[in-house]
């Protein structure tokens, strides 16, 4: 089973079209997709990939990376278009 983090993101729209997205609290995460779904999808996989090489690394977690208790209500905050 996945570990579950709260982090706050910002997509930011490229004039191309698609959407760069970043961490204020974890600057080391930073990755992009063509549509919001697609940059989402790609900064959970970025945050994986971080949390991997931490752990292969020996390293601890950043203070502002650290797991959501289980059964604690998640505070989304998003987009959506209908």
């Amino acid at each position: 089973m996945s570990q579950v983090y709260k982090l706050p993101l910002v997509l930011e729209p490229q004039p191309e079209g698609g959407y760069v997205v970043t961490c204020p609290l974890l600057p080391e995460l930073i990755t992009e997709g063509d549509s919001v779904l697609e940059a989402l999808n790609n900064a959970n996989d970025a945050l994986a990939a971080i949390v991997e090489a931490l752990k292969e690394l020996g390293q601890p977690l950043p203070p502002a990376l650290q797991p959501s208790k289980e059964n604690t209500p998640l505070w989304v905050e998003t987009v959506l278009a209908a």
